[in-house]
Protein backbone atom coordinates (compact mmCIF):
# COMPACT_ATOMS: atom_id res chain seq x y z
CA UNK A 1 0.00 0.00 0.00
CA UNK A 2 1.20 3.35 -0.99
CA UNK A 3 4.10 4.81 1.77
CA UNK A 4 1.93 7.27 3.40
CA UNK A 5 -1.39 6.39 5.04
CA UNK A 6 -3.52 9.50 5.60
CA UNK A 7 -6.38 9.51 8.32
CA UNK A 8 -9.61 8.31 6.87
CA UNK A 9 -12.01 11.28 5.30
CA UNK A 10 -14.78 11.47 3.60
CA UNK A 11 -14.35 11.75 -0.41
CA UNK A 12 -16.25 14.39 -2.20
CA UNK A 13 -19.70 13.92 -2.45
CA UNK A 14 -19.58 14.62 -6.14
CA UNK A 15 -17.33 11.12 -6.35
CA UNK A 16 -20.50 9.18 -4.66
CA UNK A 17 -22.67 10.10 -7.49
CA UNK A 18 -22.49 8.67 -11.16
CA UNK A 19 -21.53 10.67 -13.44
CA UNK A 20 -23.80 11.81 -16.37
CA UNK A 21 -24.00 8.88 -19.16
CA UNK A 22 -22.76 6.22 -16.24
CA UNK A 23 -24.94 3.49 -16.68
CA UNK A 24 -26.00 1.93 -13.19
CA UNK A 25 -24.41 -1.01 -11.99
CA UNK A 26 -26.86 -4.33 -11.19
CA UNK A 27 -26.32 -7.36 -9.50
CA UNK A 28 -24.43 -9.84 -11.94
CA UNK A 29 -26.02 -13.12 -12.72
CA UNK A 30 -24.07 -16.98 -11.63
CA UNK A 31 -21.04 -17.05 -12.80
CA UNK A 32 -21.13 -19.19 -16.18
CA UNK A 33 -18.06 -21.01 -18.03
CA UNK A 34 -19.24 -20.23 -21.68
CA UNK A 35 -17.01 -21.75 -23.68
CA UNK A 36 -14.98 -25.08 -24.03
CA UNK A 37 -13.99 -27.54 -20.95
CA UNK A 38 -10.89 -26.32 -18.44
CA UNK A 39 -8.05 -28.60 -18.66
CA UNK A 40 -8.04 -31.41 -16.52
CA UNK A 41 -6.05 -30.26 -14.18
CA UNK A 42 -7.44 -26.77 -13.59
CA UNK A 43 -11.41 -27.75 -13.79
CA UNK A 44 -13.01 -26.55 -10.75
CA UNK A 45 -14.35 -28.94 -8.70
CA UNK A 46 -15.75 -28.94 -5.58
CA UNK A 47 -14.41 -30.43 -2.37
CA UNK A 48 -14.24 -33.93 -2.23
CA UNK A 49 -17.37 -35.70 -0.25
CA UNK A 50 -16.70 -38.91 1.00
CA UNK A 51 -19.97 -40.51 -0.55
CA UNK A 52 -19.96 -38.88 -3.44
CA UNK A 53 -17.55 -37.92 -6.15
CA UNK A 54 -16.43 -34.02 -7.27
CA UNK A 55 -18.67 -32.03 -9.68
CA UNK A 56 -17.44 -30.32 -12.31
CA UNK A 57 -18.31 -27.78 -14.22
CA UNK A 58 -19.41 -27.91 -18.14
CA UNK A 59 -19.53 -25.33 -20.73
CA UNK A 60 -22.46 -22.80 -20.42
CA UNK A 61 -22.98 -24.18 -16.57
CA UNK A 62 -23.60 -22.20 -13.54
CA UNK A 63 -20.05 -22.19 -11.30
CA UNK A 64 -20.53 -22.62 -8.09
CA UNK A 65 -18.79 -19.91 -5.67
CA UNK A 66 -17.30 -23.47 -3.97
CA UNK A 67 -16.20 -25.17 -7.42
CA UNK A 68 -14.28 -21.81 -8.41
CA UNK A 69 -12.65 -21.74 -4.60
CA UNK A 70 -11.39 -25.42 -5.37
CA UNK A 71 -10.13 -24.24 -8.43
CA UNK A 72 -7.97 -21.59 -7.30
CA UNK A 73 -6.32 -23.41 -4.39
CA UNK A 74 -4.89 -25.86 -7.38
CA UNK A 75 -3.85 -22.81 -9.08
CA UNK A 76 0.34 -22.44 -8.47
CA UNK A 77 0.25 -18.75 -6.86
CA UNK A 78 2.95 -18.87 -5.00
CA UNK A 79 5.54 -19.46 -8.22
CA UNK A 80 5.01 -15.66 -9.00
CA UNK A 81 5.93 -14.56 -5.75
CA UNK A 82 9.08 -16.81 -5.75
CA UNK A 83 9.61 -15.24 -9.13
CA UNK A 84 9.50 -11.28 -7.99
CA UNK A 85 11.61 -12.87 -4.78
CA UNK A 86 14.44 -13.67 -7.06
CA UNK A 87 14.21 -10.74 -9.08
CA UNK A 88 14.25 -8.41 -5.76
CA UNK A 89 17.50 -10.53 -4.60
CA UNK A 90 18.96 -10.03 -7.83
CA UNK A 91 18.60 -6.30 -7.94
CA UNK A 92 19.43 -4.90 -4.55
CA UNK A 93 16.21 -6.19 -2.48
CA UNK A 94 13.34 -3.83 -3.82
CA UNK A 95 11.47 -3.63 -7.12
CA UNK A 96 10.64 0.43 -6.92
CA UNK A 97 9.81 1.91 -9.47
CA UNK A 98 12.37 3.62 -11.08
CA UNK A 99 14.52 0.09 -10.90
CA UNK A 100 15.98 -2.36 -12.52
CA UNK A 101 14.18 -4.76 -10.45
CA UNK A 102 10.87 -3.20 -11.29
CA UNK A 103 12.00 -3.83 -15.19
CA UNK A 104 12.68 -7.36 -14.33
CA UNK A 105 9.36 -7.74 -12.79
CA UNK A 106 7.07 -5.77 -15.30
CA UNK A 107 8.69 -8.43 -18.30
CA UNK A 108 8.15 -11.02 -15.94
CA UNK A 109 4.21 -10.04 -15.62
CA UNK A 110 4.44 -9.62 -19.38
CA UNK A 111 5.83 -13.19 -20.41
CA UNK A 112 3.09 -14.82 -18.33
CA UNK A 113 0.75 -12.38 -19.66
CA UNK A 114 1.68 -13.32 -23.10
CA UNK A 115 1.89 -16.92 -22.66
CA UNK A 116 -2.47 -17.16 -21.70
CA UNK A 117 -2.84 -15.20 -25.24
CA UNK A 118 -2.78 -11.40 -23.98
CA UNK A 119 -1.06 -8.46 -25.28
CA UNK A 120 0.24 -6.67 -22.73
CA UNK A 121 0.99 -2.82 -23.49
CA UNK A 122 2.91 -0.33 -21.14
CA UNK A 123 1.39 2.77 -20.89
CA UNK A 124 4.39 5.30 -19.68
CA UNK A 125 4.79 8.31 -17.73
CA UNK A 126 7.32 10.32 -15.63
CA UNK A 127 7.40 11.21 -11.82
CA UNK A 128 10.04 13.61 -9.86
CA UNK A 129 12.01 10.81 -7.86
CA UNK A 130 12.92 12.79 -4.85
CA UNK A 131 15.66 10.17 -3.81
CA UNK A 132 17.30 10.33 -7.16
CA UNK A 133 16.30 14.57 -7.57
CA UNK A 134 15.82 13.84 -11.26
CA UNK A 135 12.36 13.11 -13.59
CA UNK A 136 12.43 9.49 -13.67
CA UNK A 137 10.17 7.38 -16.57
CA UNK A 138 8.14 4.29 -15.21
CA UNK A 139 5.16 2.54 -16.80
CA UNK A 140 1.67 0.68 -16.18
CA UNK A 141 1.20 -2.78 -17.83
CA UNK A 142 -2.61 -2.85 -19.45
CA UNK A 143 -3.58 -6.16 -20.82
CA UNK A 144 -7.35 -6.65 -21.96
CA UNK A 145 -9.57 -9.15 -22.52
CA UNK A 146 -12.07 -9.79 -25.54
CA UNK A 147 -15.74 -8.10 -24.50
CA UNK A 148 -17.12 -5.01 -25.00
CA UNK A 149 -14.78 -1.41 -24.30
CA UNK A 150 -18.51 0.36 -24.06
CA UNK A 151 -18.05 -1.37 -20.16
CA UNK A 152 -14.51 -1.77 -19.16
CA UNK A 153 -14.26 -3.80 -15.69
CA UNK A 154 -10.59 -2.80 -14.38
CA UNK A 155 -8.68 -4.86 -12.29
CA UNK A 156 -5.58 -3.40 -10.89
CA UNK A 157 -2.92 -3.73 -8.52
CA UNK A 158 0.70 -2.21 -8.11
CA UNK A 159 3.68 -3.89 -9.10
CA UNK A 160 6.36 -2.01 -7.54
CA UNK A 161 7.74 -2.41 -4.00
CA UNK A 162 8.95 -0.22 -1.53
CA UNK A 163 13.27 0.97 -1.61
CA UNK A 164 12.84 -0.73 1.54
CA UNK A 165 11.88 -4.43 0.54
CA UNK A 166 11.05 -7.23 -1.97
CA UNK A 167 7.49 -6.43 -1.65
CA UNK A 168 6.15 -9.55 -1.63
CA UNK A 169 2.74 -9.57 0.01
CA UNK A 170 2.87 -5.34 -0.39
CA UNK A 171 2.01 -6.29 -3.42
CA UNK A 172 3.03 -9.25 -4.77
CA UNK A 173 0.64 -11.21 -3.49
CA UNK A 174 -2.26 -8.78 -5.57
CA UNK A 175 -0.13 -8.98 -8.51
CA UNK A 176 -0.29 -12.77 -8.18
CA UNK A 177 -3.80 -13.11 -7.79
CA UNK A 178 -4.29 -11.12 -11.44
CA UNK A 179 -2.17 -13.12 -13.16
CA UNK A 180 -3.58 -16.35 -11.93
CA UNK A 181 -7.47 -14.66 -12.58
CA UNK A 182 -6.14 -13.84 -15.92
CA UNK A 183 -4.84 -17.04 -16.95
CA UNK A 184 -7.70 -19.06 -15.45
CA UNK A 185 -10.28 -17.21 -17.51
CA UNK A 186 -8.06 -17.70 -20.44
CA UNK A 187 -8.06 -21.36 -20.19
CA UNK A 188 -11.38 -22.08 -19.21
CA UNK A 189 -12.47 -20.27 -22.26
CA UNK A 190 -14.30 -17.32 -20.83
CA UNK A 191 -15.64 -15.20 -23.65
CA UNK A 192 -16.18 -12.13 -21.62
CA UNK A 193 -19.57 -9.64 -22.80
CA UNK A 194 -17.51 -6.68 -21.24
CA UNK A 195 -13.88 -6.16 -21.48
CA UNK A 196 -11.48 -7.08 -18.44
CA UNK A 197 -8.49 -4.62 -18.27
CA UNK A 198 -5.91 -6.00 -16.16
CA UNK A 199 -3.72 -3.04 -14.91
CA UNK A 200 -0.60 -3.68 -13.05
CA UNK A 201 0.18 -0.09 -11.39
CA UNK A 202 3.82 1.94 -11.23
CA UNK A 203 5.03 4.12 -8.35
CA UNK A 204 2.09 3.59 -6.13
CA UNK A 205 4.46 3.09 -3.30
CA UNK A 206 5.29 7.35 -4.41
CA UNK A 207 2.11 9.05 -4.35
CA UNK A 208 -0.81 6.39 -6.06
CA UNK A 209 1.20 7.75 -9.50
CA UNK A 210 0.72 5.20 -11.92
CA UNK A 211 -3.40 4.60 -10.97
CA UNK A 212 -4.01 8.60 -10.83
CA UNK A 213 -2.02 8.76 -14.19
CA UNK A 214 -4.77 6.31 -15.64
CA UNK A 215 -7.62 7.84 -14.90
CA UNK A 216 -6.07 11.18 -15.58
CA UNK A 217 -5.65 9.99 -19.05
CA UNK A 218 -9.34 8.85 -19.35
CA UNK A 219 -11.79 11.22 -21.83
CA UNK A 220 -14.97 11.56 -20.14
CA UNK A 221 -16.65 9.03 -22.62
CA UNK A 222 -14.08 6.49 -21.38
CA UNK A 223 -14.53 7.32 -17.53
CA UNK A 224 -18.24 6.42 -18.50
CA UNK A 225 -17.45 3.37 -20.43
CA UNK A 226 -15.58 2.29 -17.44
CA UNK A 227 -18.06 -0.22 -15.35
CA UNK A 228 -15.98 -0.36 -12.34
CA UNK A 229 -12.45 -1.04 -10.63
CA UNK A 230 -11.56 -3.93 -8.65
CA UNK A 231 -8.52 -2.79 -6.41
CA UNK A 232 -6.16 -6.04 -4.86
CA UNK A 233 -3.33 -4.59 -2.18
CA UNK A 234 -2.15 -6.98 0.06
CA UNK A 235 -4.03 -9.90 0.12
CA UNK A 236 -1.69 -12.65 2.09
CA UNK A 237 -0.80 -10.68 5.20
CA UNK A 238 0.32 -13.58 7.21
CA UNK A 239 -1.78 -12.44 10.44
CA UNK A 240 -4.25 -10.88 8.45
CA UNK A 241 -7.94 -11.17 7.59
CA UNK A 242 -10.76 -11.27 4.72
CA UNK A 243 -11.61 -8.12 4.58
CA UNK A 244 -13.85 -6.71 1.56
CA UNK A 245 -13.79 -2.48 1.04
CA UNK A 246 -17.47 -1.22 2.14
CA UNK A 247 -18.78 -0.14 -0.86
CA UNK A 248 -21.94 0.54 0.85
CA UNK A 249 -21.13 2.88 3.56
CA UNK A 250 -22.69 0.37 6.10
CA UNK A 251 -19.75 -0.10 8.26
CA UNK A 252 -18.12 3.51 8.04
CA UNK A 253 -20.77 5.55 6.91
CA UNK A 254 -19.20 7.14 3.90
CA UNK A 255 -20.75 5.33 0.90
CA UNK A 256 -18.37 4.82 -2.07
CA UNK A 257 -19.47 5.74 -5.78
CA UNK A 258 -22.87 4.45 -6.81
CA UNK A 259 -22.72 0.87 -7.68
CA UNK A 260 -19.75 0.45 -5.33
CA UNK A 261 -22.46 -1.48 -2.42
CA UNK A 262 -23.13 -3.98 -6.00
CA UNK A 263 -19.53 -5.08 -5.84
CA UNK A 264 -19.23 -5.57 -2.25
CA UNK A 265 -22.33 -7.28 -1.91
CA UNK A 266 -20.95 -9.90 -4.81
CA UNK A 267 -17.56 -10.54 -2.97
CA UNK A 268 -19.41 -11.33 0.32
CA UNK A 269 -21.63 -13.57 -1.35
CA UNK A 270 -18.80 -15.16 -2.81
CA UNK A 271 -17.15 -15.84 0.69
CA UNK A 272 -20.72 -16.60 2.50
CA UNK A 273 -21.28 -19.72 0.19
CA UNK A 274 -17.89 -21.05 0.71
CA UNK A 275 -18.44 -20.45 4.72
CA UNK A 276 -15.95 -18.08 4.95
CA UNK A 277 -15.91 -14.98 7.60
CA UNK A 278 -15.31 -11.59 6.27
CA UNK A 279 -14.86 -8.17 8.04
CA UNK A 280 -15.05 -4.73 6.26
CA UNK A 281 -12.43 -2.63 4.82
CA UNK A 282 -12.62 0.98 4.88
CA UNK A 283 -12.04 3.01 1.90
CA UNK A 284 -9.03 5.42 3.31
CA UNK A 285 -8.42 8.59 0.97
CA UNK A 286 -4.73 8.36 -0.51
CA UNK A 287 -4.12 4.68 0.61
CA UNK A 288 -4.42 2.69 -2.24
CA UNK A 289 -4.48 2.89 -5.91
CA UNK A 290 -8.95 2.80 -5.52
CA UNK A 291 -8.70 6.51 -4.34
CA UNK A 292 -8.38 7.76 -8.29
CA UNK A 293 -11.09 5.94 -9.39
CA UNK A 294 -13.28 6.72 -6.60
CA UNK A 295 -12.66 10.00 -7.13
CA UNK A 296 -13.69 10.13 -11.01
CA UNK A 297 -16.78 8.60 -9.78
CA UNK A 298 -16.21 5.25 -10.98
CA UNK A 299 -18.15 2.19 -8.92
CA UNK A 300 -15.15 0.88 -6.86
CA UNK A 301 -14.94 -2.32 -4.01
CA UNK A 302 -12.12 -4.30 -3.38
CA UNK A 303 -9.74 -6.82 -1.30
CA UNK A 304 -7.25 -6.45 1.02
CA UNK A 305 -6.08 -8.53 4.43
CA UNK A 306 -4.26 -5.85 6.80
CA UNK A 307 -0.65 -4.08 7.09
CA UNK A 308 0.62 -2.48 9.86
CA UNK A 309 -2.86 -2.24 11.82
CA UNK A 310 -2.93 -4.45 15.15
CA UNK A 311 -5.32 -7.43 14.97
CA UNK A 312 -8.52 -6.93 17.17
CA UNK A 313 -10.06 -9.99 19.45
CA UNK A 314 -12.81 -10.65 17.37
CA UNK A 315 -10.74 -10.60 14.18
CA UNK A 316 -9.25 -13.22 16.19
CA UNK A 317 -12.53 -15.26 16.68
CA UNK A 318 -13.14 -14.71 13.15
CA UNK A 319 -9.67 -15.34 11.41
CA UNK A 320 -7.73 -16.94 14.02
CA UNK A 321 -3.86 -15.07 14.17
CA UNK A 322 -2.49 -13.51 17.14
CA UNK A 323 -4.27 -10.58 19.03
CA UNK A 324 -2.61 -6.92 18.97
CA UNK A 325 -0.46 -8.43 16.77
CA UNK A 326 0.17 -6.21 13.15
CA UNK A 327 -1.76 -7.77 10.32
CA UNK A 328 1.79 -7.60 8.54
CA UNK A 329 5.10 -7.09 11.04
CA UNK A 330 7.13 -6.75 7.62
CA UNK A 331 4.71 -4.21 6.12
CA UNK A 332 7.12 -1.43 3.93
CA UNK A 333 9.97 -3.56 5.58
CA UNK A 334 12.91 -5.87 4.17
CA UNK A 335 11.48 -8.76 5.59
CA UNK A 336 8.34 -8.84 3.54
CA UNK A 337 9.64 -11.36 1.51
CA UNK A 338 7.79 -15.58 0.69
CA UNK A 339 8.25 -16.44 4.29
CA UNK A 340 5.68 -13.40 4.76
CA UNK A 341 3.15 -14.97 3.12
CA UNK A 342 -0.43 -16.53 4.61
CA UNK A 343 -0.88 -19.07 1.38
CA UNK A 344 -4.90 -19.82 2.85
CA UNK A 345 -5.71 -16.39 3.01
CA UNK A 346 -3.58 -15.69 -0.88
CA UNK A 347 -5.82 -18.55 -2.39
CA UNK A 348 -8.98 -17.12 -0.41
CA UNK A 349 -8.66 -13.35 -2.10
CA UNK A 350 -7.31 -15.08 -5.15
CA UNK A 351 -10.94 -16.65 -5.99
CA UNK A 352 -12.68 -14.41 -4.99
CA UNK A 353 -11.08 -11.75 -7.64
CA UNK A 354 -11.53 -14.61 -10.19
CA UNK A 355 -15.40 -14.78 -9.30
CA UNK A 356 -16.54 -11.51 -8.98
CA UNK A 357 -14.06 -10.74 -12.31
CA UNK A 358 -15.88 -13.03 -14.38
CA UNK A 359 -19.59 -12.03 -13.04
CA UNK A 360 -19.42 -8.73 -14.11
CA UNK A 361 -17.21 -10.09 -17.29
CA UNK A 362 -20.49 -11.63 -17.99
CA UNK A 363 -22.94 -8.99 -16.99
CA UNK A 364 -25.68 -8.39 -20.05
CA UNK A 365 -25.77 -4.35 -20.44
CA UNK A 366 -29.22 -2.99 -21.49
CA UNK A 367 -27.49 -0.45 -23.54
CA UNK A 368 -25.85 -3.04 -25.42
CA UNK A 369 -28.96 -5.35 -26.25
Amino acid sequence: MAGTIIAAAALLMAACSSPAGRVPLEAPPAVTIPAQESPPQRQPATPPVPTAAPETVKPGAEAKATQVHAAFAKRNLMKHLQALQKIADEAGGNRASGTRGYEASARYVEEQLRAAGYKPVRQVFTYWDEDREADTETFNILADTAGSAEHTIVVGGHLDSVRRGPGINDNGSGVAAMIETARWMAETGVQPKNRVRFAFWGAEEVDLLGSQHYVDSLSNKENTETMLNLNLDMVASPNGGRFVHDGDGSSFGDAAPAGSDVIERTFLDYFAENGLATAPAEFEEGDSDYDAFMKAGIPTGGLFTGDEDEKTAQQVEEFGGTENGEHDPCYHRACDDTSNIDRQLLHDMAGALGYVTVAFAMLPRADSE
